[in-house]
């Protein structure tokens, strides 16, 4: 029987580390997102999904219960035979999960979308241990959720190892992706709130077999997530026992990505990620206007800009070459500062820390100006909690040292000491 393992050697976070080197940036950054590895990801896709459509549909999973109604209750969860065909998948049990969650914004319920695994064996007395996984940007359309992919995006290669160690292992779509509604890019709180639902989800899919204990991991987009998940963990989901989250690059407060539009100072991955960020924002607040933040080459190109698939995702590299800062100058002093205002909104942090927080990032980051981030874990530090601090100056948006941070974070399984650099 195979059984579940709370050590973590960091020889073995360095095996998942060279697992996942070839797919990290796709799964977990900006800087590739746009360019020709999600297009080849999207082409290889939509292939395997017709392959699969010949290896039957997926089916309920007949273990799970349907029967709550709260955040993280099923609606339904089917299996996954695109995810565990590909030879990543084999060893895996996985189900797409459509559940309830929470508008980090209204409060209001949602429901959300995602993928929940665990190992194929038995699980150990207390159940699977639990690593959520809050993914990169991969867009802001429903068809751009994770779970309707046959390599989760990219994340396979990051859920495949977790798994095989003896993790179950979340992925939340985040809402808005993988189902119908708006994605709300960039606003943590709401993406946090998906990822503790997405935890509660597995555990109806598989009752009895999952354990209460779990942590979160995330990237960029998902580093928030993490953060966010982290600070609201202790008041959302009490009943579940949280010991961390690591928050790699994390895009905790991007408000500052408005004084560098109007300056016209937003280099190329800034410019990609502002045409998401001011698409989405406009289909969920009135008061955002996409004309007043796009004109030129940005204008001529925005769906090809904001896609995640098709004609147009292979349109997105040489439409991306042509634009400018210019473009993206906000119209008038107004429309800057109600922009502004709603990423200051969603800014990291929110409260004070439901358990300890590893942040890594990198001081040639080409996103995130290192001193947001800075800002965001002195402000964190001052709420109170534990946060352990990797700072790279040489290291880019995408450079993560993802073995040390996969080390630091099955410590907390293991119980291991927390370095505290607050």
């Amino acid at each position: 029987m195979r059984r579940s393992s709370v050590t973590s050697p960091a020889g073995w976070a360095s095996k998942i580390f060279a697992a996942v080197a070839a797919v990290a940036l796709v799964f977990t950054g900006f800087k590739l997102l746009p360019l020709a590895i999600p297009a080849a990801t999207w082409l290889l896709s939509a292939t395997y999904n017709s392959f699969s459509a010949l290896q039957g549909p997926p089916v309920p999973v007949q273990t799970a219960d349907l029967s709550g109604s709260g955040p993280g209750s099923l609606i339904s969860t089917t299996t996954m035979p695109a995810v565990t065909q590909t030879w990543e998948g084999r060893n895996v049990r996985a189900a797409r999960v459509v559940y309830r969650s929470t508008s980090g914004d209204t409060g209001a319920p949602t429901v959300v979308s995602g993928s929940v695994f665990t190992p194929l064996g038995e699980p150990p007395a207390r159940g699977w241990p639990v690593v959520a996984i809050g993914h990169g940007t991969v867009g802001i359309d429903g068809p751009c959720g994770p779970s309707l992919s046959p390599w989760l995006q990219g994340a396979l290669s990051f859920v495949a190892p977790l798994v095989d160690r003896g993790y179950a292992v979340t992925v939340a779509d985040f809402e808005g992706l993988g189902v119908k509604g708006v994605h709300p890019y960039l606003d943590a709180r709401t993406a946090g709130l998906n990822m503790i639902d997405s935890v509660r989800a597995l555990r109806h899919t598989f009752p009895g077999q999952v354990s209460s204990t779990w942590a979160a991991f995330g990237h960029s987009q998902g580093g928030a997530a993490a953060w966010a998940a982290n600070e609201q963990a202790a008041d959302y989901a009490a009943e579940m026992r949280f010991i961390g989250a690591v928050a790699a690059a994390p895009a905790a407060d991007v408000a500052g990505l408005v004084d560098l539009a109007e300056a016209g100072a937003l280099n190329n991955e800034q410019r990609l990620s502002m045409a998401m960020i001011v698409e989405s924002a406009a289909r969920r607040h009135p008061e955002i206007d996409r004309d007043d933040f796009r004109r030129g080459a940005a204008a001529e190109h925005w769906a090809v800009l904001t896609a995640c698939q098709g004609d147009e995702l292979l349109q997105r590299s040489a439409a991306a070459g042509k634009l400018t800062g210019d473009d993206f100058v906000p119209r008038t002093p107004q429309a800057a500062e109600a922009l502004r205002k709603l990423l200051q909104q969603w800014a990291l942090p929110q409260r004070a820390l439901s358990g300890p927080l590893s942040v890594w990032y990198g001081g040639a980051d080409g996103y995130l100006d290192e001193e947001w981030t800075r800002a965001a874990i002195a402000e964190a530090c001052a709420m109170g909690g534990t946060v352990t601090v990797q700072l790279e100056p040489d290291k880019g948006h995408s450079d993560v040292d993802l073995g040390s941070q996969l080390t630091w974070l099955l410590d907390r399984f293991a119980g291991q000491p927390v370095r505290n650099d607050c």
